[in-house]
Order: C-alpha cells, then structure tokens, then sequence
C-alpha cells in the first residue's frame, strides 16, 4: 500500500503524539481561530476542518514539532503559547493510538502569506466563537468531539473565563 500521508504511515500497537495550534488572531476586535481542512485525499478524517498540525518526530521537543508542521503545511511561521488542552484517540489508519496537545499560537508571518500545501489541505477559514455551533453542525459535522472541546476551552480561555474542573 502506498502511503501518501504521515497520517497513514503504520505504527500498529505504537504510541504516536501529536499537536496543534490554536492558531488566533484579531480581527476588527472579535477573535478568530484558524482552521483547516484537510484534504480529500487523506485517508483519516478526509475534507475536515482541524486546528493545524500533525505528528511530533521521535526525539523532537514538541513546540518545534508544531512550528515545524506549520511551516510544513502553511508556509508561514508561528509563536506558540501555553498547552491548554490534551486528548487521547485511535487512529485506525495507522493502527496507532494518538496523544494531542493543543497550544496557544499565532502566525508570526503576514496572514496574506500563508500557502495550502494542497497534499495537506484544500480550505481554510477564520472562525469566530459566535460561528462554532453553526459552523462545526454543517460544515465540519465529521469533527472530532475532544477537538471540539479544545476550540470552545480556547476561546474561553481567550476571554479569561473561568475554567470547569471535574
């Protein structure tokens, strides 16, 4: 089988770590977080809107994991914040069980300059918090829950909302 995707590289019975940014900006003074949507091609999660990322390289500290799969698929270069949310999941492509961790980010590059790698992704959008329900209902229903979660803890984050424990 051709592998076309690190997202389809085996790794039956591993433990792969993973990370995305919450990639936000201001505009006009409303937040938006930046999402991708990751191509058709892609044999896990295909035409998906995610937060940007990917898989963190053995022996690879995880901030320049994602600084690098941004530049890798974006073109664009990033400072990354605070982790503020971690979650578990099978990747039945590979074979392998995931461990994401979501940080705080922001392109450093103008906005104008970023470029889809088309391999990667087909789509982007700013998103505001007010367009999530309406958004992740009928444009990204495929979404995974605990990414889900992750954006609406970021935003809340954002305003400096008070967070639930438990």
């Amino acid at each position: 089988m051709a592998v076309s995707h690190d997202s389809e590289t085996p790794a039956h019975g591993q433990q792969v770590f993973t990370v995305c940014g919450f990639i936000h900006h201001e505009f006009d003074g409303v937040q938006k977080l930046f999402l991708a949507k990751r191509a058709k091609t892609k044999k896990f999660f295909p035409d998906t809107y995610e937060l940007p990322g990917g898989h963190v390289d053995l022996g690879e500290e995880m901030i320049d994991g994602l600084k690098r799969e941004v530049l890798e698929e974006l073109k664009v270069e990033i400072n990354v914040g605070d982790p503020f949310y971690v979650f578990t999941y099978r990747n039945d492509v590979k074979g392998s069980h995931s461990i994401e961790v979501v940080y705080f980010a922001q392109f450093t590059s103008p906005l104008q300059s970023i470029q889809l790698d088309p391999e990667d992704h087909s789509d982007s959008k700013w998103v505001s918090e007010d367009e999530l329900d309406s958004f992740f209902t009928s444009e990204a229903k495929d979404q995974s829950d605990e990414e889900v979660q992750a954006i609406k803890k970021g935003f809340r984050l954002l305003k400096g909302e008070q967070l639930n424990y438990g």
